[in-house]
Formats: C-alpha cells, structure tokens, sequence
C-alpha cells in the first residue's frame, strides 16, 4: 500500500475533524467486499454528529483521492442526513465505489441510488453538487501530492434530475433556493411538479 494513499486518507481525516471541531467525529471502516474493497482500498466514512456548525449528521468519505485522483486533484463526498444511520454510511460506500470503479463523478453528474434514499422517500439518486451547508472551507482539502474537492451528494427525485437535464445544473440549483428545500428532510416534496 502506498504511503500516499495511507497518508491522503489521513489527511483527509485531519482536514474533516478540523473542520468540524466541537462535533464528534467517528472514522468507520466499511466493508465493500473483496472486488470492490479493491477499487477503494483505505476507504473510512467519517461519520460527524450534530454540533456548532449543524443540527444534522455528515458522513464524507476519505479514500476517493488515491484510486481516482488525476494530477494531483481528486474528490471525495459528504452527504448530510436527519439521523445517524448505518444506511448513510453504505450510501457514501456505494458512491466511492461507483466513483472509483470506472463512473468518476464531477460537479453536476448524479447517480442513481436504486431504491429510495431511506424508506418511504421520493428520493432515489444522488446530484453532485456543490458542499453549500458546508461552505469552501470544507470543500478544499489539501492532501500530500495534491488537493480533495469534497462535494455534496444530494438526495433528489426522479423528476428532479429529468428537470436537470432539460434544463441544467444552475437551473434546478435555483429551484432548490427558491423552494427552500431542507436537505436533510428524506421526505421533502420534489422541486418539480
């Protein structure tokens, strides 16, 4: 294993419990199974609990960079949810194997979950976006070799990403603000009649 592999996942780490101070702060190790635990090797979910900066859970990844990065830039993921939930850490385990299994993610792609995000929910694909709860103090991450861009998973609907893309990213973006959506409600009504 390369030590900057081991080292990025660590900094990553560094980076996310900095960031978030006054929260705790729990590395979990997910257990993707053999085939994909090989396209992510030292994949954590670092699972943040409510505190100074949110009422709401975190759970971002640390161990994207290293499989996927590209000239020294790489991405990792939060996803913000209502509770802690073991269903949230597999999630941010698909997401990383589906990035660093040959789909590599970016600003405004989105992936589709399968299955509604928890029960119940009209939300069943994720929209790579911007970390907005967040801001670009936990966006950029500097790791050894070069720089994590940790992006927001965002639940959305169906009809959501079928606005998307006849419309566009910025376009569904500002329905979002106009609907003033909480993000962390698994049962928000979609922007999109």
């Amino acid at each position: 294993m390369s030590t900057t592999r081991v080292s990025a996942v660590e900094a990553v780490e560094a980076h996310v419990r900095a960031f978030f101070e006054g929260h705790s702060v729990e590395g979990v190790d997910y257990d993707l199974g053999p085939e994909r635990r090989a396209v992510v090797p030292r994949l954590r979910v670092l699972v943040v609990g409510p505190g100074p900066r949110g009422d709401g859970w975190a759970y971002v990844t640390a161990g994207c960079w290293a499989p996927a990065e590209k000239e020294g830039h790489g991405l990792e993921f939060v996803m913000t949810a209502h509770v802690r939930d073991q269903r949230f850490v597999e999630l941010m385990a698909m997401t990383a194997s589906y990035h660093c299994g040959g789909h590599r993610l970016g600003l405004e792609h989105s992936l589709p979950i399968g299955e509604p995000w928890v029960p119940g929910s009209a939300c069943d694909h994720l929209l790579i976006s911007l970390p907005y709860l967040h801001g670009p103090d936990l966006e950029h991450c500097p790791v050894p070799g070069g720089h994590a861009r940790i992006l927001w998973t965002l639940p959305v609907t169906p009809a959501e990403i079928e606005f998307r893309r006849c419309h566009g990213h910025e376009a569904l973006e500002q329905l979002f603000d106009e609907a003033e959506i909480n993000p962390l409600d698994p049962f928000r009504a979609s922007v999109v009649a």
